[in-house]
């Protein structure tokens, strides 16, 4: 073989070897995308274990008096308030809202004049009342009035 025929059988090698890593390069690319992406390669494992190790979650669970997944004390209109108040906001707003009857209504009237609450017919009354049965208006403030202030002059 000539100086030539060397020369052009050693690039087609490093061609090939070229094409080989960069093949190899592009499929590790593509393991390490999928990998962060599904980093348990859940789509290669059998699907039968995954679905026997999920657990029904009963949504309506009561332990001690307190509905679980609202935090809602157990009592009559429960649900009624759940299904009502739940679906625009969270639980934790309505109940850190202490308020008189008249005050519960006169909310109800505001979130449907400019909320889009829709009309609650006979359910405002069970709601309004477990409100105001399990959560009463509590008159007092974040924190008691300050007594005994030594009150001093600030200088310039």
């Amino acid at each position: 073989m000539n100086k030539g025929e060397e020369f052009k059988k050693s690039v087609k090698i490093l061609y090939h070897l070229m094409m080989a890593g960069f093949c190899l390069f592009m499929m590790v690319g593509v393991l390490m995308t999928y990998y962060v992406f599904d980093p348990n390669f859940s789509a290669f494992k059998d699907r039968t274990e995954t679905a026997t190790s999920l657990k029904e979650v009963d949504e309506d669970i009561i332990e001690n008096g307190i509905h679980l997944r609202t935090g809602f004390v157990d009592a009559d209109g429960l649900m009624t308030v759940i299904n009502n108040c739940t679906n625009c906001h969270s639980a934790k707003l309505v109940t850190q809202n202490r308020m008189s009857k008249e005050h519960w209504n006169a909310t109800i009237i505001w979130m449907q004049e400019t909320q889009n609450l829709w009309d609650l017919g006979l359910d405002q009354e069970i709601i309004v009342n477990y409100l105001v049965t399990n959560y009463p208006f509590e008159d007092t403030g974040r924190r008691e009035n300050l007594t005994n202030i030594t009150w001093y002059d600030l200088e310039n």
